[in-house]
């Protein structure tokens, strides 16, 4: 079988890498794997050794060719490239999410790929209580007040028109939580936090008291356990969405002690919208409040599917994969190989 991962280099693909190598353990010659990425890591290092690379960017019309050239041969194609920064030019980032997933669909058309598997997000679904459990069936219209939901969304649009118009091409999508792993610690608190704030953590933070909304409530896995749903896919050639998350929900009784804070007090979701809009336009972090109201709006997925279809089941809890990531930000760490995941330079200051 021939796999190629697109966005092979970022927090999802390096998992999925370094799953389907141990798939690929005392079987040699039972998998051949293309990686894809905007910018080549160290192919001397696990787990980017040992893969055939291209170097291009999906979103851009002259690397199309390029595209349908990595792509000539393979059986099944993950796509998981994905950009939520510059947050500030949302042409660029609808290029590369949107127009990049419509360019690898028709290149994977082209080539005759004969499956494939998209990384959705519970970031696709339409606003829904936290009250219940809601399935794949729940609408995957987005959030308006969200550029991250919006381009979810539109790729959900594309996905389904794809599998439409080629009923011979199984399609797939999965639809995580947050996404955590150690490895990864530096790329999210840069992303979400800045080159500040990350150094002022500590491996394992303590707040005597945590403001936090009531209803923020969400779910996490950890990657490797994502890596897995996707490997469980490819190898059944399953279709469809599955929705993949982790147990327990995370409450902010949950998240509290997560940070060991003694006293939650509780906020408006507005006023924490208001708070990072702010803090967002005096360009002290690089998050937007379409987080927050994605955050607040997002539904508490079942992931019934993926356990009857798939027999998947997180082996991680939610709670052990957000440990995982917090001390990956207090530490500032990395994949060395890797320019998405680089490690954080210097020596962190921590509280």
């Amino acid at each position: 079988m021939h796999i190629a991962v697109i966005g092979a280099s970022g927090n999802a693909g390096t998992a999925l890498l370094r799953n389907l190598q141990g798939q690929l353990s005392g079987k040699p010659g039972s998998l051949q794997l293309t990686g894809v990425s905007r910018r080549l890591p160290d192919t001397s290092r696990a787990p980017y050794a040992g893969v055939e690379w291209h170097t291009l960017d999906v979103g851009l019309e002259r690397d199309r060719p390029k595209l349908e050239s990595a792509l000539a041969g393979v059986d099944s194609v993950v796509h998981l490239a994905w950009q939520i920064q510059p947050n500030r030019d949302l042409d660029q980032l609808y290029r590369t999410n949107v127009t990049g997933t419509a360019n690898v669909l028709e290149a994977a058309r082209k080539a005759g790929v004969k499956q494939i598997v998209c990384a959705s997000s519970v970031g696709a679904y339409s606003k829904a209580s936290k009250d219940r459990r809601t399935d794949e069936s729940w609408p995957a219209q987005g959030m308006a007040g969200s550029h991250y939901s919006r381009h979810k969304a539109a790729q959900e649009k594309l996905l389904d028109e794809f599998a439409e118009a080629e009923p011979g091409i199984t399609v797939a999508r999965l639809r995580p939580a947050l996404i955590f792993q150690r490895d990864a610690g530096s790329e999210i608190g840069r992303y979400f936090l800045g080159p500040v704030i990350p150094r002022l953590l500590a491996k394992r933070p303590w707040l005597p008291l945590l403001p936090v909304p009531d209803n923020l409530i969400f779910q996490a896995v950890h990657a490797d356990d994502v890596a897995e749903a996707y490997w469980r896919v490819i190898d059944q050639r399953a279709s469809g969405a599955f929705n993949v998350a982790a147990e327990p929900v995370l409450t902010p009784q949950e998240v509290a002690r997560i940070v060991q804070a003694r006293r939650i007090l509780p906020i408006p979701m507005g006023l924490l919208h208001k708070a990072v809009g702010l803090a967002w336009r005096l360009r002290l972090i690089p998050t937007d409040s379409g987080w927050v109201e994605m955050a607040a709006g997002v539904p508490v997925m079942d992931t019934g599917r993926a356990r009857r279809i798939l027999g998947w089941e997180a082996k991680t809890s939610s709670v052990a994969a957000v440990l995982d990531v917090l001390a990956g930000i207090g530490m500032g760490e990395g994949v060395a190989p890797s320019p998405a995941l680089e490690p954080r330079r210097g020596n962190p200051l921590r509280s």
